[in-house]
């Protein structure tokens, strides 16, 4: 593991990866936005517009809370960061939103989580693709939201933790410095 320096930073690695993460989700936003207005256009009964609310308010939750701006956000956030500030090969460089994402370069945790977070991701893409509207929309909205939601708390923690100029989370490499967890989540 090479240490630290403050000779060495990679300010376009660190914002390639911050927002190539961020162009991936508002990629996804951009895409599933579409089947929510034709779900909504087809106009929706009493009990569908009851699942689509209890779909937002649940995946606001879930996706948009708890996995983006409690654990995913933070440390894309500070893996950026971590690109700026050590000394990385070019090829590392490169890949910084892989890097990002935890897909290599990571605690054997954060790895897995990144790989099999992916594959139940596209394996839900395949099975939500296989269903009708109006039923698509609805589960897309709920996405769409939890996507919005991360993409905000992926703009507000790499500003926090750049204007901190510290980790707030662990970057989760081998390795890392362990920081207190009070200060592991961007309210």
């Amino acid at each position: 593991m090479t240490t630290e320096t403050n000779s060495v930073t990679h300010p376009f690695a660190a914002a390639w990866g911050a927002l190539g993460v961020i162009g991936v989700c508002g990629f996804a936003i951009w895409r599933l936005t579409p089947f929510v207005l034709a779900a909504l256009e087809l106009g929706l009964s009493p009990l569908q517009w009851f699942l689509i609310c209890a779909n937002v308010i649940l995946m606001a939750w879930l996706e948009g809370y708890r996995g983006f701006q409690v654990k995913f956000s933070p440390r894309v956030a500070a893996r950026a960061l971590y690109l700026y500030r050590m000394p990385t090969p070019l090829w590392m460089r490169l890949l910084a939103p892989v890097f990002c994402f935890g897909y290599f370069h990571a605690s054997l945790r954060a790895k897995r989580i990144a790989w099999y977070g992916t594959l139940a991701i596209v394996g839900l893409i395949l099975l939500i693709h296989q269903f009708d509207q109006p039923w698509r929309g609805i589960v897309d909205a709920g996405v769409v939201v939890g996507l919005s939601w991360g993409v905000a708390t992926l703009i507000a923690s790499s500003a926090a933790t750049f204007r901190a100029g510290d980790y707030l989370a662990s970057p989760e490499v081998p390795g890392a410095i362990i920081v207190d967890p009070a200060k592991s989540s961007v309210a």
